[in-house]
Order: C-alpha cells, then structure tokens, then sequence
C-alpha cells in the first residue's frame, strides 16, 4: 500500500512503502475513522516530540554526571549570590 501525505504548510507529498508492521499501525490509527492523513500527521509529529524528548533526557544525563560542569555551575551561583539585591 502506498499512502500519500500532503503537509498543509508545505505543498509537499510524502510517499512510503508501508510494511506489515505500518499496515497493522495504520490500521489501529485509523480505526476509528481517523483519516490517514491525519493519522500519519499525527505519528509524525509525536515521533518527532518523542525524539526531542529522549536527546534531551540523554543531554542532561551527560551534562548532570559532568563533576567539572557541575562545579562550575555551583561556583557561578555562589558568585552570583552576593549581586542578589536583597
């Protein structure tokens, strides 16, 4: 099955060979009249969400087990603690 998807934004199609893993996905997606469009609009961008989110997650993973980032953050609001107003 080759399903079309026309990006409002852009006018762009996007054209895919689905699989039967996609197949059985698209079928769930759609079951409740949802139409295909909307549905692979709809994966498309939580995929996206969701692959922001777990980079993120692995960024602040690195960045929290970094001893040297750490201490230097904990030197700066120190530093910053006597230009405090009150």
């Amino acid at each position: 099955m080759t399903v079309r998807v026309t990006v409002t934004d852009v006018p762009r199609s996007i054209t895919f060979r689905a699989d039967a893993d996609a197949e059985r996905a698209l079928a769930a997606l759609t079951a409740d009249g949802t139409s295909v469009s909307d549905a692979v609009r709809a994966a498309l961008v939580e995929a996206a969400r969701r692959q922001t989110g777990e980079r993120l997650r692995a960024e602040a993973t690195r960045i929290a087990a970094d001893d040297a980032d750490r201490a230097e953050a904990a030197q700066v609001l120190r530093d910053m603690e006597s230009l405090r107003a009150w």
